[in-house]
């Protein structure tokens, strides 16, 4: 078993944030998770801000929504204040890598860049 990285745990911890659809309803607590220069290359392929994802997010998730099935998220710190983290989730049959990067600020660590790809489930058996 791999030694306990504080780092990654803290990414990991963020990035389960962001995926709860209580959290990503309030601009006030996605904003305190983001980074001041975030941006996304959605699996839409739309290029996201920080302003607009916030706005987005605030917008359209539902009251009481249903979380994303999240699986095979894991971590790896690439220098002191850099974690990469990768994981898929399911949402409705819609399946998506997801690639994340956390970078360690004076507020703590916050997402500085996402980036998600659609993909059937089918076509990744081996990956």
């Amino acid at each position: 078993m791999a030694d306990r990285n504080p780092a990654v745990e803290a990414a990991i911890e963020g990035e389960l944030r962001l995926l709860d659809p209580e959290i990503r309803r309030s601009p006030e607590l996605v904003g305190a998770l983001l980074h001041p220069d975030f941006h996304e290359f959605g699996a839409s392929g739309r290029h996201w801000d920080r302003a607009s994802i916030i706005d987005t997010l605030a917008a359209k998730t539902e009251p009481g929504g249903r979380p994303s099935i999240t699986s095979r998220m894991k971590g790896v710190q690439l220098a002191p204040d850099l974690v990469h983290l990768t994981f898929d989730t399911e949402n409705n049959g819609r399946h998506v890598h997801r690639s994340s990067l956390w970078r360690r600020t004076e507020e703590g660590w916050l997402l500085y860049f996402h980036q998600g790809t659609p993909f059937s489930p089918e076509g990744a058996r081996g990956a």
